[in-house]
């Protein structure tokens, strides 16, 4: 059994197979290059809600000015009451200013509750509309990028940063609002001394650096992390999933599992708790000496006042511009760190979208005939999967006429799937040629191609769906009639199946949703195969879609298939040499080549490797 979700086997007990993971490398080096990473989220960003990051922006612009009002307000207010403490007139426009200090925090407080508002909505929003993006992404794919546990950690790393960054989303917000008003505040505190604003930078500067490299060095960790938090949630649902409770129980594997859960989860636990550690003493010495600087701006103000060069009105409002300073200062740094710390996280992202399939459609690509003349025709054709130097298949030559029914064999291994994968255009041929009425299949709109094939694998889809929406996915680019949905039902014997369901052709499937219905494995290949009826396909391919069913279920499905396909096009895989007898012709691949062809006793006369493997399985049935 595959434990560790890389689709390797053999694992240390201890944890991940040992092996070298590429991390960033330089931190300020890749923080710098990461911010590369930010104007494709405002892109991102803009597409989702233009209009609601338009708002968003003109409200905080409105509102990054308001503190420094608010602080002039106040500090006059307060510098004047001296007057009525000393029964002295107050100004004519006292109440006046009062009166506009509590209007402007009325303000300010709206302001803010709508910014929140429009933050929640863009959130949504954006979280909807990445998400589809990602979704979109994964399906527009080769199939080959599937294959590899690379891209399975780029994905996982990508799906959660689809989401997770809504942090930065609203830090970017933030970030617009406190510059502008850090802005007002510098300006305010430089025009009065430029000693001020250099006291403050210099306390805020070492905490800004220690934050953003003790944010650097954690997303190198869960960079790090990436493969043994996969297979940590691999253990998860092997212990804890229905499809392996049996074997769990049988082969005692309750133990082995948490072992391997504990060891991954103990060494993620250390190295987080070494790096808090060193985060603890640090960033606390750091922000020990930005509170220096702070006060030392303090006193500074201060020993002016003492000395006379400020009356009690400036005084005030310069304690309130070094405060506010000092902390829109700090949060700038703070908030701007954070934006290039998230940027790194979103580097897979961001690589993820830029991956581009190299199995396309040409620009102006043909349309299939409609109908097929000439047929398929495979010229030639070598195949190695990427990341291999095994050719699965060799030289393969072989054709497929309209209206001809062809069913391949060979022992496992042997390319009879690679043969179905690339007939669909799955994959490109590694060498070679497949030809369809003597165009290549490249040549023609890969969407086209597909809607006039369909295919059942063996591990097809068990969708937790409805029943009639488990047949109807056979054909989504239109809405089918209930008769339809029957018809495909009881070509394919699946009719049976949902007679017996409480809930017809609503019932819904599989056990992860309320009220969901498990069916068999032979029950679910029966659905399976009511797709490939509803397609109405010039191509129909079953690649050994009927294992789980029993001999005489097998059979009826093929009679019932045979019917489907007169006029057709159909290729069909199986191991039972009973069904493949009903082929026009029957073609037997071995090394990857086509080595025997031609009806059953046609085989069966030749005496070669057909007649061998119909003997050896004839023999187990006497």
């Amino acid at each position: 059994m595959n434990v560790n979700g890389t689709g390797q086997t053999g694992a240390p007990a201890n944890g991940a197979p040992k092996k070298h993971v590429e991390v960033p490398g330089s931190a300020w080096g890749d923080r710098l290059r990461a911010l590369k990473n930010v104007p494709p989220v405002l892109k991102i960003l803009w597409e989702s809600g233009p209009a609601v990051v338009t708002w968003g922006i003109i409200l905080r612009l409105i509102t990054a000015g308001l503190p420094a009002l608010l602080g002039y307000i106040s500090s006059w207010i307060l510098g004047n009451v001296k007057l009525a403490i000393d029964h002295q007139p107050l100004p004519p426009r006292f109440w006046w200013m009062v009166g506009a200090e509590v209007f402007f925090a009325v303000f300010a407080n709206a302001i803010n509750r709508l910014i929140d508002y429009l933050d929640s909505l863009l959130s949504d929003r954006y979280t909807f509309f990445v998400s589809v993006r990602v979704m979109r992404q994964a399906a527009d794919l080769d199939l080959t990028t599937y294959e590899d546990p690379v891209f399975y950690d780029r994905l996982e790393r990508a799906r959660v940063q689809a989401t997770d960054r809504l942090g930065m989303i609203q830090q970017m917000g933030r970030l617009l609002q406190q510059v502008v008003t850090t802005a007002i505040f510098t300006g305010i505190l430089m025009y009065h001394s430029p000693w001020l604003v250099l006291l403050l930078t210099l306390g805020v500067l070492p905490s800004f650096l220690g934050e953003t490299h003790y944010a650097f060095l954690g997303y190198a960790k869960n960079f790090r992390q990436t493969p043994a938090k996969r297979q940590m949630d691999y253990l998860r649902q092997a212990a804890g999933s229905r499809e392996g409770a049996k074997e769990l129980k049988l082969y005692n594997l309750a133990d082995y599992f948490t072992g391997r859960f504990t060891s991954l989860s103990k060494e993620i636990y250390e190295e987080n708790i070494e790096l808090s550690r060193r985060k603890l003493f640090w960033g606390g010495i750091l922000t020990m000496i930005g509170t220096l600087g702070y006060y030392g701006s303090y006193v500074f103000v201060i020993w002016r006042a003492v000395e006379g060069q400020l009356d009690m009105t400036t005084l005030l409002f310069l304690t309130t511009s070094i405060i506010q300073a000092q902390s829109n200062l700090q949060q700038v740094f703070s908030t701007a760190s954070g934006i290039a710390d998230q940027a790194l996280f979103l580097t897979d992202l961001i690589a993820f979208f830029d991956m581009k399939p190299t199995v396309i459609s040409k620009p102006n690509g043909q349309l299939v005939p409609r109908p097929i003349r000439r047929g398929f025709e495979f010229r030639n054709v070598s195949f190695a999967y990427p990341g291999t130097t095994r050719r699965v298949l060799k030289d393969f030559n072989f054709t497929l006429s309209p209206g001809e029914r062809i069913a391949l064999i060979g022992e496992n291994g042997q390319g009879k799937t690679t043969v179905v994968k690339l007939i669909t255009r799955l994959y490109d041929p590694t060498e070679g040629q497949i030809l369809l009425d003597g165009v290549d299949l490249r040549e023609y709109k890969l969407e086209d191609l597909h809607h006039e094939i369909g295919v059942i694998f063996q591990d097809f889809m068990r969708y937790e769906m409805t029943a009639r929406e488990n047949i109807a996915v056979g054909r989504v680019e239109r809405q089918h009639t209930e008769e339809e949905i029957e018809h495909a039902a009881e070509k394919s014997l699946a009719a049976s199946v949902v007679a017996k369901l409480s809930g017809g052709y609503d019932q819904m499937l599989g056990r992860r949703f309320e009220g969901g219905v498990e069916l068999s494995g032979g029950e679910w290949q029966r659905v399976a195969l009511a797709r490939a009826y509803l397609r109405d396909a010039q191509l129909l391919i079953l690649d050994e879609p009927t294992a789980a069913l029993d001999a005489k279920s097998e059979l009826e499905v093929f009679e019932r298939f045979a019917e489907l396909t007169t006029d057709k096009m159909a290729l069909l895989i199986s191991h039972r040499f009973s069904t493949v007898r009903m082929a026009d012709r029957i073609v037997v691949l071995a090394g990857g080549r086509l080595v025997e062809e031609g009806n059953h006793q046609q085989l069966m006369a030749l005496g070669g490797r057909y007649a061998e493997m119909f003997e050896m399985q004839a023999a187990s049935y006497r």
